[in-house]
């Protein structure tokens, strides 16, 4: 039933697209600055190599980011938000807070 309602249904729309464990954190990074793959790495040290590159060519594909290949030696490629993913700032912005006061209710029921 989810795939007849992927491109239809907001919700798992959005489900579909930020189904990798790392999207949000990764987006979030992206957020704050273009990066390149090894610091999008370090910056999320739990993060595999592999899985790092399966999660960019996933929201690269998706239209989430942009993966820019620069022409020269060595090598160099960024990543960064495209212009839908920047329209996803708001929601990064309400997880924060949202994360945010459900960390103080966690503190509050410990106490």
């Amino acid at each position: 039933m989810e795939k007849d309602l992927y491109g239809i249904c907001p919700y798992v729309t959005a489900q579909k697209l930020l189904t990798g464990k790392w999207t949000l954190l990764i987006m979030y990074q992206l957020s704050l600055k273009k990066m390149r793959f090894n610091e999008l790495q370090r910056a999320l040290p739990s993060l595999t190599q592999a899985t790092l590159t399966k999660q960019l060519r996933m929201m690269s594909d998706n239209g989430l980011i942009i993966r820019t290949v620069y022409d020269q030696i060595p090598p160099k490629v960024e990543y960064s938000l495209s212009e839908l993913g920047e329209r996803f700032q708001p929601v990064l912005n309400a997880i924060q807070e949202w994360g945010t006061e459900y960390i103080d209710f966690l503190k509050g029921k410990s106490s």
